[in-house]
């Protein structure tokens, strides 16, 4: 029974046999039953049927004759060989009839009964035009005897014995069919053209071969390596059938050799232009001449143009030419034809009426490098083969010529085929389909010629880049993406944009998109007309991207094709430059892929999708074609690759930042085409399997709560991130841990506020405290071991603020003084001798309690000790006692007063420390009457004491105390912000004067200050005025200050200014509301005083008028408080004396008038004198005197020298007259009397300039000031008298008491 059954499927259609077979199988194994039988009946009734179907294709094969063709007259041998082995490698020039004939010779040996004949061709157009010949030799309408299936068309019937197809289609139907069960022979065609389909082919029926015994392989190739295929195939059979062809003379033209050097350098075109002048004296003929590129074409045209040739048609061919120029190439002429094409003249396409060939050996050949990623199409020597092929072209019609532009050495070294494709190529697609077939691991596969193993890494990595593919366990496995990739019809990263797209709603655009990306471009640019097609093209394209340029033309072309006829619709592309074929090609695409998307499980979006996601979908298949603009419109793509965008690109003159193209390829440079616009944004989802990251700088981030750290993603090199701060918790926990613990729990820097660590943190700052007052660094334990505390009580797991409350949460329950620190334990040695009276932490002044600080920073300017004045506070504070510092730092410091002595006197209190400890045991910062005393001083009075030595504050002039040693006074505001801080108390007065100023102002009541009072109408005025403001108790003095005629109601900071300010403002009131005394002096003073009067030397009487009035008012008032004991501050006591002053204004302003009229007249003599010619031994003197007399008269002279003054003020002018009077007899001995005035005013000045230098007030050396006026009367008008016993000496005593 079992030899009957497979007898039975011997007779079956190879399809039906392994089905049936196992059907059989299943129901041998089941126990006898009526089921069974049942369905053993309906097996043997599906075994007739297949029986019947194979019978009734024997009986339609055709009848079969062969035409008069080289293959024909080997037809014996080539039967015989198929039917003895099963692979048989037919070589056969072109033109032998192998392609036609061999087929009809497989149907003879009873072949393509059982199963198809399958007949592969490299291309679609040879697939149909194959077909329709075969099956007009066999009288049989295409589709039935013989078909043919290419992609989106299938004209194959059931009862079809030969299957025309690409080898691409075979490949697919091996998903369905592994076995390949529909087909008993297989006829690889056109094998030498090592495609990778074709190198794919070859190797899976190594595999398959010796699985179907049954499976016929016949290799067809040109003459060109048919022995690799044998050894392949373990020495199959090779029959080789010779072309029909005449002879061909090959002449080499040798660039190096003969004539000049320049000769020797002559360029390809000067070779060209020589080559075809030889050909012009040959018969007639046309010329077909080889070149690289469409550039050479171009060039090569213009200069052939330039020779005139006369009755000669200048042809170009090449891939990108519109479908017309094509065909110009088959259109018959008259003349002589010149054709310039690539090599796609070579095998692809026939050039009818060649007689001639130029070959110059160059090619440009798409190659893969695994070192930059991109396909390249460099410019490379052709092989022998490819040479002969070229040469074969000229040999069709008669007899040929072909000029080789290279040597026969040269010829001779080159290899002699070129590299298969697959050697050259990336390999991912070919990857993708072996993985989708399972067919192992592609390494092991047994290709014709394997690929390198870098290309084949480098298509493993694309794979892994669009996620096509996963590794486990050392295993390269599909993943479910990688297995609706490989089920798309385009290529992996084409799949990938249409998937991605799926999900983001907008497959519809990006379908189209990568459609069009994988047909020929469809905007065609004639020579002729390049101008008009980019005119034209510009209504398509669109400035961020060239991918919507081609989703523009899509839509354009769709709209038109709604509106227009057919040949409407043609019209409208060739107005446009579109190439009518191509976009029905596109739309053909289209619509597969459409059905495959379906297949896989997705939709098209119905609505219109936006440019981000278009973009975003396109990057996933483009993620290492990603650019970022560099320099000079140059762009830095992945693995430190450079490249520019291709000049026909719409983008190439914005330049954008960052872009992404569909293609690298690599001419004359290392070009991107189809290039659009995106954002590095955009790139980071989709690219989180890619992308390196590097993190910099953890660092521990208060607001956070965490360690953050700048983070860098890199693409293949190109950061689409850059510095992006985030949380690094989850990158390196440990490290997080050790941060979190150092800086929010020892160092405090942290929101959290948790008992534990207000208690931890305020006993590390009391300790911390005692380091600075110490000036020790020895106290605290070290950081680590406070860090070394937390380790050991928390756990792993914690190391950010978030980890934390959630631990202590719980754990706090459980032991809530777990993390208390004991003062104990942070001490590394005895802190005891630190006292607060040593280190007080506050500073008295009277009343008011400013605040210490203490820095131990050497470099910093406010190391030592700091106190912290409130702004507000700051016009309160005198300059006092605070040269003598705190207790703890004063033995340190009279030590540095002692050892900043001069040699001379400080070897008298050696040694330093032990002179300073009995000084602090015996001077205090106070008398004993309770004020002040400066350190200096009072340490100069005990060493004097000890030893006798004198010493003076000259003694300490160059004093340079360190920066410790000195007070330094930091004034805040009411915020607690340092506005300025110094070592000078009087000069961060000066400098905060304004905001003193603002801040008195702020506190200051409506009805307090005032402006522009022209009478006293208010009831009294307090001396000082106190007001509490930002927790502080601000003091101010209120004054009437003088505004020109008018007074305000001012807050002044300083109760001197205040008091001078005020009594001024209180004499302008009362000038303002007595009458004047004008009238008056013009009715009593006689005619003589009122001329010396104007002799003052304002000019204007009325200035002095008024000076002589304020004089007046003053002597007045300073009486009236003098007798009344008060100052005047209230209503009554202005009204009180302004009665006094109306009283006696008069006779007192009479009295003032007269006693300054002498002395107004002498001083009118005095400098009259001083005009004129002076003796050159007279010009320091009469300097003086000049000097002297602006003192003695000024504006205001009267008011400041006042009414009891005047008397020795005009006894001062006299004094001066007297000298002038001497000068002219005796200049020597005034010059020596200038001496002595000259040596006391020097000393003078020296203690004035200390003074402001400390911000004293001067007023207390104005008793000085008149000594020296009665030290020059004593010196220049003795005679006149002085009003004190007077010397050099008396006023050098006086001076040093200051």
């Amino acid at each position: 029974m079992q030899f009957k059954i497979n007898d039975a499927l011997e007779r079956c259609l190879l399809k039906d046999r392994f089905r049936l077979s196992k059907q059989y199988q299943k129901l041998s194994r089941l126990a006898d039953s009526d089921t069974k039988l049942a369905s053993f009946e309906a097996l043997l009734h599906s075994i007739d049927e297949s029986q019947l179907a194979r019978q009734s294709r024997a009986e339609s094969v055709p009848s079969i004759d062969y035409p008069d063709l080289p293959v024909a007259d080997k037809r014996d041998d080539i039967k015989e060989a198929i039917s003895k082995h099963q692979v048989v490698i037919i070589a056969g020039e072109t033109g032998s009839g192998k392609t036609t004939q061999i087929p009809k010779m497989c149907l003879e040996l009873g072949r393509g009964v059982a199963g198809f004949i399958g007949h592969t061709q490299p291309r679609r157009l040879a697939a149909r035009s194959v077909a329709s010949r075969i099956a007009e030799e066999l009288e049989s309408e295409l589709g039935q005897a013989v078909g043919f299936k290419v992609r989106f068309s299938d004209n194959v019937g059931d009862n079809s014995h030969i299957k025309l197809m690409t080898d691409g289609i075979l490949l697919a139907e091996i998903q369905q069919d592994r076995y390949l069960n529909q087909y008993d022979t297989i006829i690889i065609d056109e094998a030498h053209e090592r495609s990778l389909n074709i190198d794919f082919l070859l190797g899976y029926f190594k595999q398959l071969l010796p699985k179907r015994k049954d499976l016929k392989l016949i290799i067809t190739s040109a003459t060109i390596d048919p022995e690799r295929f044998s050894k392949h195939f373990d020495d199959a059979p090779i029959i080789q059938v010779s072309g029909r062809t005449y002879p061909v003379e090959i002449r080499y033209h040798d660039p190096s050799s003969g004539g000049s050097e320049e000769e020797a350098d002559t360029d390809q075109s000067s070779a060209i232009v020589h080559a075809v002048d030889e050909l012009m004296r040959e018969k007639p003929g046309d010329i077909l001449i080889f070149l690289s590129g469409e550039r050479d074409i171009r060039d090569t045209r213009d200069l052939l143009s330039k020779q005139h040739y006369r009755n000669t048609e200048i042809v170009p061919l090449y891939a990108r030419l519109s479908a017309a120029e094509q065909n110009r190439i088959f259109q018959s002429h008259s003349g002589r034809r010149i054709v310039l094409a690539t090599n796609v003249a070579e095998t692809s396409l026939t050039v009818p009426g060649i007689k001639y060939v130029i070959d110059p050996g160059l090619a440009r050949m798409s190659r893969y490098s695994h070192r930059s990623k991109v396909q390249r199409l460099p410019i490379e020597a052709i092989s022998q083969a490819s040479a002969n092929q070229r040469a074969g072209r000229c040999g069709r019609v008669s007899d040929g010529i072909c000029i080789r532009l290279y040597s026969e050495q040269d010829f001779l070294s080159r290899p002699e085929f070129t590299d298969p494709e697959i050697i050259r190529t990336h390999l991912s697609s070919v990857i993708l389909q072996m993985l989708a077939l399972g067919l192992g691991d592609v390494s092991q596969f047994p290709f014709v010629q394997p690929p390198d193993d870098k290309n084949i890494n480098d298509g493993m990595k694309l794979l892994e880049e669009v996620l096509a593919i996963q590794r486990q366990h050392g295993k390269v496995k599909l993943t479910s993406l990688g297995r609706k990739i490989a089920r798309l019809p385009v290529d992996p990263r084409y799949a990938k944009m249409v998937i991605a797209a799926a999900e983001r709603d907008c497959a519809k655009e990006v379908m189209i998109i990568t459609a069009g990306l994988s047909v020929q471009d469809p905007r065609e640019r004639p020579q002729d007309k390049k101008q008009a097609a980019d005119e034209k093209h510009k209504d398509f394209a669109d400035a961020d991207s060239d991918f919507i340029s081609l989703l523009n033309l899509w839509t354009a072309f769709a709209e038109q094709q709604k509106a227009l006829s057919n040949g409407q619709l043609r019209k409208w592309c060739k107005q446009h430059f579109v190439h009518y074929l191509r976009m029905r090609e596109w739309q053909d695409i289209v619509s597969q892929m459409k059905k495959s998307l379906v297949e896989v499980g997705y939709r098209l979006n119905s609505s219109e999708a936006n440019y981000e996601s278009i973009h975003t979908s396109i990057a996933t298949g483009l993620l290492s074609q990603v650019g970022m603009k560099d320099k000079n419109r140059e762009y830095l793509g992945p693995r430190n690759t450079r490249f520019m965008i291709f000049p026909g690109s719409g983008l190439s003159k914005s330049s954008p930042k960052w872009i992404m193209s569909a293609e690298l390829v690599e001419t004359s440079k290392l070009f991107a085409r189809n290039v659009a616009k995106v954002d590095p944004r955009w790139l980071e989802p989709i690219s989180v399997h890619l992308v390196n990251k590097q993190f910099a700088e953890p660092h521990w981030s208060k607001n956070k709560g965490a360690v953050m750290a700048y983070l860098t993603i890199n693409l293949f090199g190109l950061p689409i991130v850059s510095r992006r701060l985030q949380n690094y918790s989850n990158e390196d926990p440990a490290l997080c841990r050790e941060i979190f613990i150092r800086e929010a729990l020892v160092n405090g820097d942290t929101r959290l506020s948790y008992a534990f660590l207000k208690k931890n943190q305020a006993l590390i700052a009391e300790v911390e405290t005692l380091e600075h007052k110490s000036r020790r660094r020895d106290l605290l334990i070290d950081e680590e071991d406070l860090c070394l505390f937390y380790q050991d009580k928390i756990p792993n797991e914690v190391c950010n603020d978030v980890t934390f409350k959630k631990w202590w949460q719980k754990e706090a329950h459980k032991s809530p003084t777990l993390l208390d620190v004991d003062i104990d334990a942070l001490l590394k040695k005895d802190a005891s001798d630190i006292h607060d009276r040593d280190y007080p932490d506050e500073w008295r002044q009277g009343n008011i309690r400013l605040p210490l600080s203490y820095v131990f920073e050497p470099n910093a300017d406010n190391d030592g000790v700091n106190v912290n004045i409130p702004l507000p506070l700051l016009n309160q504070v005198k300059d006092v006692g605070f040269d003598w510092l705190v207790p703890g730092f004063r033995h340190e410091l009279i030590v540095a007063l002692i050892k900043a002595l001069p040699k001379r006197l400080r070897r008298n209190f050696v040694p330093a420390p032990n002179f300073a400890e009995a000084c602090l045991a015996d001077i205090q910062p106070t008398d004993d009457n309770g004020g002040p005393v400066k350190l200096i001083e009072a340490v100069s009075r005990k060493l004097r004491k000890m030893t006798g030595v004198m010493l003076t504050e000259e003694d300490f002039e160059e004093l340079v105390l360190p920066n410790h040693l000195r007070m330094n006074f930091s004034i805040v505001d009411e915020n607690g912000k340092v506005q300025k801080q110094g070592k000078c108390l009087r000069t961060l007065q000066g400098l905060l004067k304004g905001k003193v100023k603002q801040t008195l102002e702020s506190v200051a009541t409506p009805d307090l200050e005032r402006q522009g009072l022209l009478e006293w109408d208010f009831n009294s005025l307090p001396e000082s005025f106190e007001q509490k403001h930002a927790g502080y108790q601000i003091k101010a003095y209120p004054a009437l200050v003088q505004r020109n005629n008018k007074v305000d109601i001012v807050l002044l900071d300083d109760i001197n200014t205040a008091r001078e300010q005020h009594r001024l403002g209180v004499y302008q009131l009362i000038k303002n509301t007595v009458p004047s005394p004008l009238k008056f002096l013009q009715q009593k003073l006689p005619n003589k005083a009122k001329l010396s009067l104007y002799f003052n030397p304002f000019g204007q009487i009325s200035i002095l008028i008024d000076d002589i009035i304020m004089a007046a008012i003053d002597q007045l008032v300073r009486e009236f408080e003098v007798k009344t004991k008060q100052q005047i501050r209230d209503k009554q006591s202005f009204q009180a004396v302004c009665e006094i002053v109306r009283e006696h204004i008069n006779d007192t302003a009479l009295e003032i008038a007269t006693k300054i009229e002498k002395g107004l007249t002498v001083a009118h003599q005095i400098q009259k004198q001083c005009k004129g010619n002076i003796p050159l031994n007279m010009l320091n003197s009469i300097g003086a005197i000049k000097a002297q007399l602006s003192r003695l008269v000024y504006r205001g002279f009267v008011f400041d020298f006042g009414i009891h003054r005047l008397d020795d003020w005009n006894r001062y002018v006299t004094a001066l007259q007297q000298r002038m009077d001497k000068l002219k007899v005796d200049p020597n001995r005034d010059r020596l009397n200038q001496l002595e005035v000259e040596k006391a005013d020097s000393k003078y000045q020296e203690v004035l300039s200390k003074y402001k230098k400390q911000g004293l007030a001067t007023n207390q050396l104005n008793e000085v000031e008149w000594m020296l006026e009665e030290f020059k009367v004593s010196l220049f008008a003795q005679q006149l008298g002085t009003s004190m016993p007077i010397s050099l000496k008396r006023i050098t005593n006086k001076l040093a008491e200051f």
